[in-house]
């Protein structure tokens, strides 16, 4: 439809521009041309002298259309002069940004594939600062008793050790004892089972289940090749394994013995004006990697006593395995406890039956909701938490690029990744996160013989 502006709305006087339009060709002014205008009116019924209002349309479509009883108009808005303008900035804008995404995401696949080749040198050295996180408090009390750092290390180190090396010797003998019992157990639960599939209601016959039986054989045989590989690819990843355990030992000695001189040296490598950003990055960084160990050790510890108590009133087996194994499946939140609890629901199945292991199954989904509703709320605090989703997500990323370790360390490496970004969050807003509570922050001092952090009032903001 078409629509035409009065001709003083149109041009913002009374009276259209001469030679213009319609006045151009004889034909007489708008105004004139309002059926029906009152003396002392314009068109639309405004007397003169009123404030002037929104311009209305007139012509076809508007309101002196006589056809306006038998259809209705929309009136769209008119394009400004400046909509192209700011479409053409728009997309300049977008294709900007979409070029930086993409400069971003490409650095990122470089810096994964980096790591990817690094990452033989990059798991000792992690593995390394998470004992060193667990064998740190111990050692700082050593030297602050006057140990020498080489001999506090080493003795905290040798101990922890010794701790581990007895906890195996406790657990070794139980499963070697237990495991025949229950092999003989599964047999016969295995027994059971075809007892149950040839009576009602699947009623399979004997002869059905050997065939089954067969088949299942011939197909392990068949694929003997490709088992024995697997198993020699497993006998070497527990090598790369325990070779990878030794080096972290070996390197989270030279860290607690070391690492309170980790800080200033790398502070000292920047300027002035980013060492206390370094400094008060490097140790957020550890203290939550340090709080993440130990509240997960305390969560792990927790379910362990509760399960295995659970456990050993219900005479189930290997009590102390199922414990210890609950206890380190703390550290990989959310699956560890799930597999965990699954071993124990299935080892009551076989050894204790049915109503057992249900019995086992509630218990250890009761501590699980007890331990994620309450008490990880408790010992974390509100403002350490990664929300479930996060934790997931970390775990399964983790997992898929890297297996059990993977799984492992997606949730520290989440919790780090959080602190930095917080942190630089903090900084672009203004907030001076390297300042801490007292007022006071890091910085580097010293001569061509060494430096030493130290603290001094924050300057004015």
């Amino acid at each position: 439809m078409r629509f035409r502006l009065s001709g003083r709305a149109a041009t913002g006087r009374d009276d259209a521009p001469a030679g213009g339009g319609a006045s151009a060709a004889g034909a007489p002014p708008a105004r004139d041309r309002a059926a029906g205008a009152a003396p002392g009116a314009v068109p639309g019924g405004r007397p003169v002298g009123e404030e002037r209002a929104t311009p209305t349309l007139t012509g076809e479509g508007g309101p002196g259309d006589p056809r306006a009883d038998d259809h209705d108009a929309t009136a769209a808005p008119a394009p400004a002069w400046q909509r192209g303008e700011r479409a053409v900035s728009a997309t300049r804008t977008l294709a900007v940004a979409s070029a930086q995404l993409l400069l971003i995401s490409a650095a990122l696949v470089v810096i994964g594939w980096v790591l990817g080749k690094l990452w033989v040198i990059l798991l000792p050295v992690i593995l390394g600062l998470l004992f060193a996180t667990v064998l740190w408090p111990p050692t700082r009390f050593l030297r602050r008793h006057g140990w020498p750092p080489a001999l506090a290390a080493a003795v905290v180190l040798l101990l922890f050790l010794g701790l581990i090396g007895g906890l195996i010797a406790v657990i070794a003998p139980q499963v070697a004892d237990q495991v025949t019992e229950l092999a003989d157990q599964a047999a016969s639960g295995l027994e059971q089972v075809q007892q149950w599939l040839q009576g009602p209601p699947l009623n399979i016959d004997e002869e059905q289940i050997g065939q089954y039986v067969d088949q299942a054989i011939d197909s392990v045989q068949s694929n003997a090749s490709n088992i024995a590989g697997y198993a020699a690819t497993g006998a070497s990843a527990v090598g790369n394994g325990l070779l990878n355990l030794l080096l972290a030992l070996v390197l989270a000695f030279f860290f607690i013995k070391d690492g309170p001189r980790w800080v200033p040296w790398l502070a000292a490598q920047t300027g002035p004006k980013a060492a206390p950003h370094v400094a008060a990055l490097s140790q957020k960084t550890w203290s939550t990697l340090s709080e993440f160990i130990k509240q997960q050790a305390l969560v792990g510890f927790v379910d362990a006593f509760f399960i295995g108590l659970g456990l050993w009133i219900l005479d189930v087996p290997l009590v102390v395995p199922l414990a210890v194994l609950t206890f380190f499946g703390a550290f990989v939140p959310i699956i560890g406890a799930f597999v965990a609890g699954a071993f124990a629901v299935l080892i009551a199945l076989v050894d204790e039956g049915f109503t057992v292991a249900l019995i086992v199954f509630g218990i250890v989904l009761l501590v699980q909701q007890i331990e994620g509703n309450v008490l990880q709320p408790i010992i974390q605090g509100r403002g350490f938490n990664l929300h479930a989703a996060v934790v997931i997500l970390a775990v399964t990323a983790g997992g898929s690029l890297a297996g059990i370790v993977g799984a492992f360390l997606g949730v520290p490496v989440a919790a780090l990744i959080a602190v930095v970004y917080r942190y630089t969050r903090d900084a672009l807003d203004g907030r001076h996160p390297e300042v801490a509570d007292d007022g006071t922050r890091h910085e580097v001092s010293g001569d061509d013989d060494g430096a030493v952090l130290t603290r001094s009032p924050a300057p004015p903001a």
